[in-house]
Order: structure tokens, then sequence, then C-alpha cells
């Protein structure tokens, strides 16, 4: 491959791979409908309340199943056919877009009811997901991981970006129930490429189920370095780096309070993550993702930190999409290692402790952010939260040197691809 196009995101997993190329089109047809419903919920009770905290109480309707769920979601993956569970598990989220669009167009304004909706969604979602991430070890050899995992997270960084803008179009449109009704009908290509896919039952024989599943696999996780690694390096970077709540107020103080500033400043990281995934040829050549993954979280604290400190617009711009950048490439070296760390009847396990850890993450630390921002100063949130990242990532590579020093799989020659891909070319 030419030196040149080393640099630009590996699509040979695509090429190469039916059954793979089937479910990533699928879900990225897919996601876009969910960025359009999410979009569409969020206007919706607005509209019925004109309230930010019912807004804002949208988050914790997500959370909490999510959070309750998604373990024992995990260990019933690693119980059954992993194929068959998000077949039913997808159905049923289909099942719950098309509620969505009959309230819409039923227009019948009730709060309570998008609430509810939202609860089981994310119930059903906390499922679904996990399981649906460990279909890509066993679609691709271990040379084409990585580049498949950098390509489901530029399906991630797309609808990221294109996702809510779309929406805003098809609502302008044809109103918020056009928004529910193409959500419905991208399910159509999801269930497709999973109806392709082979049987997924878990090599090894199928786990127990229930709580004492859920804590084999966080005992697993406790004693191994590289995953207990990964983890704290994701915490480390969420609880507390993470700026998204501190937007509104650095917006205000140094932008006069723009909306159309707050959209570029909530745009900056989801367009540097896009490009991030776009240029994420490197990334399957990296031999230590231990290490790397604690370089590109001390990139992103260093950004946040200077978006802190930032006090011109395109600066502070510069700043959050380098942070946005680092961010994508952390979460791919992380997939990377949860997914290869692992055996695979851990796997539906580990991968829903993986999706907890990113989701909770996430929301604990926009509270501390806000808190910090609320006791001190939004910039002093920001920079005191960046540097502390950095910090973080030091003492988490000197107390874990086993994290450090693992190594991922090696990337495959050609001939050994072709060979394992050609088998998977007539599923």
């Amino acid at each position: 491959m030419p030196r040149r196009m080393r640099l630009l995101a590996d699509t040979r997993p695509l090429r190469e791979s039916p059954p793979f190329r089937r479910l990533w089109t699928g879900t990225t047809l897919s996601a876009t409908g969910g960025m359009m419903t999410a979009f569409a919920v969020t206007l919706q009770v607005y509209e019925l309340t004109h309230s930010a905290f019912a807004v804002g109480a949208l988050g914790a309707t997500r959370m909490v199943p999510t959070l309750t769920i998604g373990m024992f979601g995990g260990s019933l993956a690693d119980a059954v056919d992993r194929r068959r569970l998000v077949l039913v598990t997808s159905s049923c989220l289909a099942a719950i877009s098309g509620l969505f669009a009959g309230q819409a167009i039923a227009d019948l304004r009730q709060l309570w009811l998008l609430y509810v909706l939202v609860a089981v969604q994310s119930a059903f979602g906390a499922v679904d997901a996990p399981a649906r991430r460990t279909f890509t070890p066993r679609l691709l050899p271990p040379g084409r991981l990585s580049a498949g995992l950098a390509l489901n997270q530029l399906t991630f960084q797309l609808t990221l970006v294109a996702g809510p803008a779309l929406a805003g179009l098809v609502a302008a449109a044809g109103g918020l129930r056009l928004c529910y009704l193409i959500d419905v009908a991208s399910f159509g290509a999801a269930l497709y490429g999973l109806a392709r896919l082979p049987a997924m039952p878990p090599e090894g024989g199928s786990a127990s189920r229930g709580p004492r599943a859920v804590a084999e696999g966080i005992r697993f996780i406790l004693a191994s370095r590289p995953l207990a690694g990964a983890f704290l390096t994701d915490l480390n970077a969420t609880v507390l780096g993470l700026p998204v709540a501190l937007f509104p107020a650095i917006n205000a103080e140094r932008f006069g309070g723009s909306p159309q500033t707050l959209g570029l400043l909530t745009a900056a990281i989801g367009v540097g993550g896009l490009v991030g995934s776009a240029f994420s040829g490197p990334v399957g050549q990296v031999a230590r993702p231990g290490r790397a993954m604690l370089v590109t979280v001390s990139i992103w604290g260093a950004a946040i930190a200077g978006f802190g400190a930032a006090s011109g617009l395109w600066l502070t711009l510069g700043c959050l999409a380098i942070a946005g950048a680092a961010d994508t490439t952390t979460v791919v070296f992380r997939g990377t290692i949860v997914q290869t760390a692992i055996p695979d009847q851990f796997r539906g396990r580990i991968t829903a402790a993986d999706y907890v850890v990113g989701y909770g993450g996430g929301e604990i630390g926009n509270l501390e952010s806000g808190a910090v921002g609320s006791l001190a100063s939004p910039a002093i949130s920001a920079i005191s939260g960046g540097l502390a990242t950095v910090a973080g990532a030091a003492v988490i590579g000197l107390a874990l040197p086993a994290f450090t020093r693992y190594r991922g799989l090696p990337p495959a020659s050609g001939e050994a691809v072709e060979d394992e891909t050609r088998a998977q070319a007539a599923s």
C-alpha cells in the first residue's frame, strides 16, 4: 500500500468480509435513524414543556436502565447465540421506534409516555449494543480487527455530526413524525445485515446468567492488567476531563452567549473525531495499544486544558477538534484491547462493562466538571480537569506496567487475510 494512503482509514475489512460489510452498512443506516429519533424526542419534550430541566431529565431516563441492565445483558450475551439475541433486541427497538412514530402521528402530547418509551428503548439498547460489539472479532481475522473497530468508530462520528443536521432538515420539511418514521425504516437495513450473519454461540460453552455471571466478569477484569488499565484510562479521561457541561458557561463568558457559537463548540469535538476516524490508518500498525492509549488520553487532557485557557474562538475550536481526534483514537485502542485480551466466553460481559464504563464515565464527568465550574470558574474547571487527566495517565502507566507493555495481535499479512476471509465471502 502506498505510504500516502496509510493515513486514511483502512477499508480492507469492508472489501474482504461481506458479512462485516453488510453489518457495517446496516448499522450505519440504523444509527443515523437513531440519531434522528434522539433529536426528535429532545425537541418534542421541549415543545411540550419549554423546560430545560425536562429535557435534561431525558439523560437520567436513559442512564438508569443503561447502568442497571448493561452488565446483566452482557451475561445473557455469553449464554445464548448472540446473533439471535441481537435480532430480538433490534426487532424490539424497531417496534419502540414505531411507537414513537405512532404517538407523534396521533398527536398524543403525553410527556410521561415519551419518558417511558425512552427508558424502555435504553433498556433494550443496553443489551443490544454490547452484544452487537462482539460480532467484529468473529467476522474479521486478528490483523484486521483494529481496522474494523476504526470503521465502526467512523460510523459513530459520521452519525454524530450528520444525524442531527439531517434530522433538523427532515423535521422542518415533514415534522417530527417523519424523523420517527425514517428511523423505523432504517431498521430494515440493520435487520437484513444481522439476518445474513452466521450463528454466533459463545465459544467454549455457554456461561451462567445473572449476578454470578456478572461477578465472574468483574473478577476477570480486575485480574487482567490490560483490561483494568484500559478501563481506568478511559475513566480518567471522561471523569476528569469531559468539558461538555462547561460549553454554555464558557460560551456566555467569552463569546456573548451566541447560540451559533455554542453549536460550533458542540460540533468541534465531533468534527475532530470524524477527521481522526478518517485518518485512522496508522492505528492498526500500533504494537502496544495500552501505551498508545495513555498517549492519546494525555493529548486529550492537554487539549482540554488548552480549551480552558484559550481566548480566541478559532483557538478554542482547534483545541476541541484536537481533543475529539484524540478521543476517537483512544476509543479504537480501548476496543482493540477489550476484544483481544479476553476469551470469547467472557466477551459479552466484558464488552458490556466497556459499554457501561464509557456511558457512566461521561455522565459522571459532566457532573464533575459542572460542579467544579460552579465552585471555581468554568475555565479553571477545564484547565484543572485537563491537567489532572494528563497526570492520571502518567500514574496509570507507572502503576500498571503490564498495561503499557501489552501487545495487541500483530497485523495479518495480505495472504493470511485472504485465506481467512475467503471462507467468509460465501456467508
